[in-house]
């Protein structure tokens, strides 16, 4: 096998088959690409219609159904299909982690697994993301760092040019370049790095996983690369809901908490993480004090600074 392709579907069927539709013709021009879709345990109907779309449109040849017995997230969904590939006696040389909230455009396939084969000291690679209207979302970025959850906090241009290096969200690279992270909507794998630190870390339940990974890669020594020729549409937060800014604001969900912390914890221990809760809370106390006065629309989650501060400098357990 060249390429396994993993889509983890909750409850999103329709998303999950437009996603299959627009993969069709890049797998036939593959061979030796699978596509298996691990359904979650979405406790619908969901497993029925994704095995009826996969016979109706003649996809059954490459593409396969998992059903889960348990949702134990977007790590845990994937490294089901991952585990026993890499098993397998003929394990997949790459392993594309792919949203179904995504629109494969001709090409980007191809372009991922070049750029691979030609960089074998690559270990990761992102696509390119856009809006279905083209527009380009970011989906490069830098790791989480004190300074920037301060500059994120802050929302502030003056301080954003000050800490421009520290930025989570840089500018979006016009070429191919090495990155510290990309979203894992889209994310290319060699197999090695899989051998290296193993597979996705299931105790996130979902967000930061794929922050993680790619830190963990880098400290074995691969490094994450943005390859802008792979173009893919996404439908941002269709599958999870958390960052579509066309639904009406709601809280975040206290698992993106969670794996925030975790993540910080993990990587930067206990002092590194107080700083950073601390410099996030206060600049961006900062910014929710100056959008008030300026009467600025408010796009964020509700209650956003007193959930942060719930789960951060009062922990329950998990």
């Amino acid at each position: 096998m060249n390429l396994l392709i993993v889509i983890v579907n909750y409850r999103t069927v329709v998303l999950t088959v437009d996603c299959l539709r627009s993969l069709a013709t890049e797998v036939e021009a593959m061979p030796g690409t699978k596509v298996v879709v691990t359904d979650n345990a979405s406790g619908d109907d969901s497993v029925a219609r994704l095995q009826a779309a996969l016979a109706e449109n003649g996809w059954s040849g490459w593409a396969s159904v998992q059903p889960l017995e348990h949702n134990g997230g977007f790590a845990s969904g994937n490294n089901a299909a991952i585990r026993p590939a890499l098993a397998a006696a003929d394990p997949p040389r790459y392993v594309l982690l792919l949203n179904p909230d995504t629109i494969i455009l001709p090409g980007a396939l191809r372009a991922l697994v070049a750029f691979m084969d030609g960089r074998p000291e690559v270990g990761l690679a992102g696509s390119h993301l856009e809006e279905a209207d083209g527009t380009a979302t970011v989906s490069a970025f830098r790791f989480p760092t004190v300074l920037g959850e301060v500059e994120g906090g802050l929302r502030l241009g003056a301080a954003t040019k000050v800490l421009a290096r520290w930025a989570v969200c840089p500018p979006i690279p016009t070429s191919a370049r090495a990155v510290d992270w990309v979203a894992g909507a889209c994310l290319i794998i060699r197999r090695e790095v899989f051998e290296a630190v193993g597979l996705l870390d299931e105790r996130y339940f979902m967000y930061f996983e794929e922050v993680d990974f790619c830190l963990r890669a880098r400290r074995a020594g691969w490094p994450c690369w943005y390859v802008p020729e792979a173009r893919v549409v996404h439908l941002i937060g269709q599958s999870s809901g958390v960052t579509d800014l066309a639904r009406p604001r709601t809280r975040r969900p206290a698992y993106w908490f969670h794996a925030r912390r975790r993540f910080f914890l993990t990587h930067y221990g206990r002092a590194r993480t107080v700083l950073a809760d601390l410099g996030w809370a206060s600049a961006y106390a900062t910014y929710r004090a100056r959008r008030f006065l300026q009467r600025k629309p408010d796009a964020d989650p509700q209650w956003f600074l007193l959930d942060f501060v719930r789960h951060n400098f009062l922990p329950v357990r998990e």
